[in-house]
Order: structure tokens, then C-alpha cells, then sequence
């Protein structure tokens, strides 16, 4: 993830999370308003996000579409495969590739992923368009994972 989109999301991290200690008058926020205020969220940062993309991440990976599903992040990235085939790198990046992105998202995403704002990561093949792999991320993943 870029310096840039990172930037975006911890802004929107802490501002979020300042608005989570305010106690409301119930004690408790509504479970269904808390669900749309959440859904509202995840479409501002994806409308931001959009307006940057496409963002080079590092030499291999390419952050092409972000989308808002629910509460649900919805990023989708390029992989530059070099000679590899896609079987190859499927088969062979996949639990590497999601272990790194499960503790980047669980360290940068933490007040999202607390208040049930979830991501998905989807990787596809820049020479062939063939989706790589997926992985769905919520706070239940980052059990272990962040001190």
C-alpha cells in the first residue's frame, strides 16, 4: 500500500475512532446504525481512494480499483508476475502473500476492523487479467497476529 493510500486510511482510522470513545446518550450505539454509519465510511474512503488510483505499491503490485461493498473495502490489485506462470505464483506466493497483507491490514486497519469494517484483497495477473487470489480480512484474522 502506497504512502498516500495508507495516509488516507489512517486519517480515517483515527477520526473513526475518536468518534467510537464518544459515549452516545443511549450508553450504546444502535447495532443496525452503527452497520449504515459503517457502510457510509467505507464509500467516502473508497471515493477518496479512487481519485489516486492507479498507485504503484512497490515493484511488482499495482493498487487498480478500490470498491465499497457494505462494510466491506473492496481493493483490487495488479500483480506483475514476471516469467512466472499464474499457476505458479497461485500455488506457490499465496499463503506468503497472505500472511504479510493479513498483519499490514490488522496494523494499519485496527479501528476498522474493530467496528466491523472489513477488507478484501483480490490479486489478478497483470498479463493476463486472471485473478492470482483473494483474502478477506476482519478483526477475527488479527487474533495472534498484532501485539
Amino acid at each position: 500500500m502506497t504512502k498516500k493510500v495508507f495516509l488516507l486510511i489512517l486519517s480515517a482510522s483515527l477520526s473513526f475512532g475518536a468518534s467510537l470513545d464518544t459515549p452516545t446518550r443511549t450508553g450504546e450505539f444502535p447495532a443496525e446504525q452503527m452497520k449504515a454509519q459503517n457502510a457510509k465510511i467505507v464509500k467516502l474512503v473508497t471515493k477518496e481512494i479512487k481519485k489516486t488510483l492507479p498507485q504503484t505499491v512497490d515493484k511488482y503490485t499495482t493498487l487498480t480499483d478500490i470498491e465499497a461493498k457494505g462494510t466491506t473495502l473492496l481493493y483490487t490489485f495488479e500483480l506483475n508476475t514476471g516469467a512466472k506462470s499464474d499457476e505458479s505464483v497461485a500455488k506457490e506466493d499465496r499463503s506468503r502473500m497472505k500472511r504479510a497483507v493479513t498483519v499490514g491490514v490488522c496494523q494499519s486497519s485496527s479501528k476498522f476492523l474493530e467496528a466491523g469494517i472489513n477488507t478484501s484483497y483480490s490479486y489478478i495477473s497483470a498479463k493476463t487479467k486472471v485473478k492470482l487470489f483473494r483474502f478477506d480480512i476482519s478483526q477475527k484474522d488479527c487474533t495472534g497476529l498484532v501485539h
